[in-house]
């Protein structure tokens, strides 16, 4: 979105010669705040605009400068409008504005190239949710993703799992679709926090902006906080046996991060192909449940009660196919 937004600056800079902050904020509809940042990120990436002094002043662009977006490649314009597939900007409320941003960069493509949307919508669709999640974006999304816009600190109330409501004040520094499921990452205190957006009861804005650390990284917070949920998730071991089929097999049955370190840990194959190694895993119950997907293709050897369990599993179904 941000990508769309410096690009409809450049055009209105274009096309106006001269505006002030607080024009550019009125027609982008955000904070003075991000007009600010999003300059200097233009003249950062080359963009030659600057910042007239005095009551008739405003932001300018050196004469004669022009976007340059006739510049780019017919797989780069696919490219650009694959990153505007419908969903997840029509969940947070922002359709209209994808949709107008959309235009702005098709208007000032080169006629070659202005089936690039078409041909994009009919080779690739975004399906987010998963097979049997709910259909539809949770209530409090489009509130959560404004406060998100406006950097507004607002007060979440949020239904724990089996443990009631609380209230937190928080700021809401992004949101995250993982799997069908939102999530808001807002800053609480000196920490931030991750809170599942279909357990937001109520959003009340405060009317306080909060200043934004700019030097958050929201997908790499993300991926930090994914792995570590992972590792404390699957604290538990087990030691199995792989024939090679299982080995591939693995990263279908258990979590991506518990198959990447059962590879990681395995030993050299043996004479049947056959590897042993170490698989983190939630719980023994949980473990039976997935190594049984793997059917002949792996051999428990560790914990002992989940050895005894599966080959008791593997003796009824020899019974039941007798």
């Amino acid at each position: 979105m941000r990508a769309s937004r410096l690009i409809s600056l450049v055009l209105l800079l274009q096309s106006r010669a001269s505006m002030t902050a607080a024009e550019l904020a009125r027609e982008l509809e955000v904070s003075e705040r991000t007009v600010y940042r999003d300059v200097e990120a233009l003249s950062a990436a080359g963009v030659p605009v600057y910042a007239e002094q005095g009551r008739h002043g405003g932001y300018r662009l050196v004469d004669g400068y022009r976007t340059r977006l006739t510049g780019l490649s017919r797989e780069e314009a696919e490219a650009l409008f694959l990153a505007g597939l419908p969903g997840p900007a029509g969940d947070m409320g922002l359709a209209d504005a994808a949709a107008a941003a959309e235009l702005k960069v098709l208007a000032a493509l080169p006629a070659s190239l202005r089936d690039a949307p078409a041909r994009t919508g009919r080779r690739f669709h975004l399906d987010a949710p998963g097979w049997f999640g709910e259909a539809g974006p949770p209530p409090r999304l489009r509130e959560l993703a404004a406060a998100v816009w406006r950097d507004e600190t607002v007060e979440l109330r949020y239904r724990k799992s089996g443990d009631g409501e609380v209230v937190r004040t928080v700021q809401p520094y992004g949101l995250v679709l993982k799997n069908g499921v939102w999530y808001l990452v807002a800053r609480v205190g000196d920490a931030h926090r991750t809170y599942r957006v279909d357990r937001v009861a109520a959003v009340r804005p405060t009317g306080e902006a909060f200043d934004r650390d700019e030097g958050f990284d929201l997908p790499g917070h993300w991926r930090e906080q994914a792995e570590a949920f992972l590792r404390s998730m699957l604290r538990g071991r087990a030691v199995v046996r792989l024939s090679p089929a299982g080995m591939r097999a693995l990263r279908h049955a258990v979590e991506p991060y518990a198959a990447r370190r059962a590879a990681e840990a395995a030993g050299e194959p043996g004479p049947d192909g056959w590897v042993v190694t170490t698989l983190p895993v939630e719980s023994p119950e949980v473990a039976f449940g997935e190594l049984l997907r793997l059917g002949p293709e792996v051999e428990v050897l560790e914990p002992p009660e989940l050895r005894a369990r599966v080959a008791e599993a593997a003796a009824r179904l020899a019974a039941l196919y007798r």
